[in-house]
């Protein structure tokens, strides 16, 4: 418990550095939809399932971005790369201003956060590691396939359209993830402002650039 409360309240140290000028650029880089959530019908549900077998292969992709996270105690954000590599994460917070970083990087084999002041912790996957260091649930295997605008297979999903016939909510374990933007340079079209809630945790990505493939 001594450690876990030590390396917490190194976190809220890190997220307090972080610039609350990245909260104003988040919510500012990329237009919001408005908020309709429609039943899958046979058309969206066909639409759905083809974009799920079109990128059911994509594991290598490069994100940049903005990230805020935040619980019923503390909130912060910054600027994100996301490099996922196969099985293998490398996400990379950094704040605007004071240029500090913090790095989640794993696969397999385990897991290992950097950038704060406690030093380097390791677990044996991204989930173990940021709950027993911070008391953070994040959903890695989940998240992948989320960001990607997919159903994830852990389990079942329900998941509603927008009036542009894309994903704008999807409900899977617990979470409830928002499609607030979609960038439709892309095709298929990938998800450009992603907001996922499972009370008391929020994230918020608005995603400015994809690079997919290796």
């Amino acid at each position: 418990m001594q450690a876990r409360s030590y390396m917490g309240f190194f976190m809220v140290r890190f997220f307090r550095f972080l610039s609350l000028a990245s909260l104003v650029l988040l919510a500012a880089c990329a237009p919001t939809r408005p908020t309709t959530h429609h039943e899958g019908t046979i058309v969206t549900m066909g639409q759905q399932e083809q974009r799920e077998r079109a990128l059911a292969d994509t594991s290598h992709w490069t994100i940049q971005g903005k990230l805020s996270v935040a619980s019923d105690k503390d909130s912060g954000s910054g600027t994100l790369t996301w490099k996922q590599d196969g099985d293998r994460y490398d996400f990379t917070i950094r704040g605007p201003i004071t240029g500090r970083s913090f790095r989640l990087t794993g696969g397999p084999d385990g897991a290992q956060l950097e950038g704060l002041d406690g030093g380097t912790r390791r677990g044996p996957d991204a989930e173990t590691l940021m709950a027993d260091a911070v008391g953070w649930q994040i959903p890695m295997a989940e998240l992948k396939r989320w960001v990607l605008g997919l159903r994830a297979d852990t389990g079942p999903a329900d998941i509603r359209f927008g009036d542009d016939q894309l994903p704008s909510q999807l409900v899977q374990d617990g979470w409830t993830v928002d499609y607030k933007a979609w960038d439709a340079t892309h095709s298929p079209a990938m998800p450009s402002k992603v907001f996922a809630e499972k009370p008391p945790f929020k994230v918020r990505l608005a995603i400015e650039s994809w690079q997919l493939g290796k």
